[in-house]
């Protein structure tokens, strides 16, 4: 017996089938190298279009153009185009517009009002929210492809009955904007490639998200989905990557999905309140959390042969210099202040530069913070000793150096 889902499909396939060779969808997405984006001053994806900033917009997507990405996923939620109908158009027409001036194609992606999804008898309502989008940007060039629901299917595998149920409504969802936009491609951003293999009669392009926490796990995930895609002939996506809290490091799962020809979108751009404890790449100002991740972003990855040349800080003798300099000023009691200053700034680029300490508070950060602050002989104190027995273990004698 089929199911109501595979039954919903089936007649919305059928409906739609005359507008289908209208649709423009693209034959190859492998290029995509793009990204999910809420601006770090919102708490959520409704607050962002209700207090939009086209300034904040435009200096975000500069820096995402500095990294050469080239797509964006970002929220349309419902809730603010019921809070202002004429001013979340006014917003979204711009960040479209800052989208194209950057040569960012971009994935609208829906947010529903609260419940709509889980009521069946509520989901018409959604269908005037739609239709003034697609009335209001659906014939941007920006616009490359309608992602109709996030993850409809999160978060269990094999899917819920309310997983199930949300999954009935995103096919709703890809049956209406088929009806309502014959030329815009549609997906629907699953959290499981097994769940988008289920819904995929229901869609243009293949979207799945992936946080998986190793790579022969990732490089399966990938493989299935591209098997599907090749089964069917439909392009793949995959919407969200990139979660260092899931062992999922941005690093590797760019370069997996880089290496399996599929294009990608990471979770997410900027260090914001929602994610930020984990996730994101960019803050406000321009500077990056991790620059290996901008380096992967770039295509460019760490080395992990084990035969790898690795690095001596001591080679020259300057890890040895730096700890025996900051021991004599920990035994002078009449230490400078600038001095010990100094000697903390070295170990900083030392421990920091040559990967010898952990990053989550960088030491050039503690550093700085002492600096701009009142002479503290105790914390400069604590932190040349914690720095010196770091660097004592990478010391070498005189005849191992250069």
């Amino acid at each position: 017996m089929r199911s109501p889902i595979s039954m919903i499909i089936a007649l919305l396939a059928l409906l739609a089938t005359p507008l289908a060779a209208q649709r423009r969808v693209p034959k190859d997405l492998s290029g995509a190298r793009g990204f999910d984006y809420m601006a770090a001053s919102a708490s959520n994806h409704t607050e962002h279009f209700i207090h939009y900033d086209p300034q904040e917009t435009k200096r975000d997507l500069d820096d995402a153009a500095r990294l050469h990405l080239n797509q964006v996923r970002v929220f349309m939620p419902m809730a603010a185009w019921q809070s202002d109908k004429e001013a979340f158009r006014k917003n979204i027409r711009d960040f479209m517009d800052a989208a194209r001036a950057h040569g960012m194609g971009v994935m609208p992606t829906m947010q529903y009002g609260r419940g709509i999804a889980m009521n069946r008898d509520a989901w018409p309502q959604a269908k005037e929210f739609v239709a003034d989008l697609i009335a209001t940007i659906g014939k941007h060039p920006a616009l490359v492809i309608w992602d109709v629901e996030n993850e409809p299917d999160c978060c269990a595998l094999p899917p819920t009955e309310a997983n199930r149920t949300r999954m009935a409504h995103a096919v709703y969802m890809a049956g209406l904007f088929h009806q309502l936009d014959p030329v815009t491609p549609v997906t629907i951003g699953v959290a499981f490639s097994d769940n988008m293999i289920e819904l995929g009669d229901a869609v243009d392009v293949l979207s799945f998200h992936n946080y998986l926490s190793t790579r022969a796990a990732i490089r399966a995930d990938i493989q299935k989905a591209k098997a599907y895609a090749a089964r069917v002939g439909k392009p793949l996506l995959n919407t969200e990557i990139g979660a260092p809290g899931r062992a999922n490091p941005y690093d590797i799962a760019i370069e997996e999905h880089m290496k399996a020809g599929v294009g990608w979108y990471i979770w997410e751009l900027m260090v914001a309140p929602n994610w930020g404890k984990v996730q994101g790449v960019f803050y406000p100002d321009g500077t990056v959390r991790d620059p290996a991740v901008a380096a992967a972003l770039l295509g460019v990855f760490r080395n992990r042969d084990p035969n790898a040349l690795l690095i001596v800080p001591d080679n020259e003798g300057r890890v040895t210099r730096a700890v025996e300099g900051s021991r004599a000023w920990l035994k002078r009691p009449d230490a400078s202040w600038e001095e010990g200053l100094d000697l903390a700034e070295v170990s900083a680029n030392l421990l920091e530069s040559n990967q010898l300490a952990a990053l989550i508070k960088p030491p050039t950060m503690r550093v700085e913070v002492l600096r701009r602050g009142k002479p503290d002989m105790a914390a400069l104190r604590a932190i040349l000793e914690e720095f010196t027995s770091e660097l004592e273990p990478w010391r070498l004698p005189p005849s191992s150096r250069r």
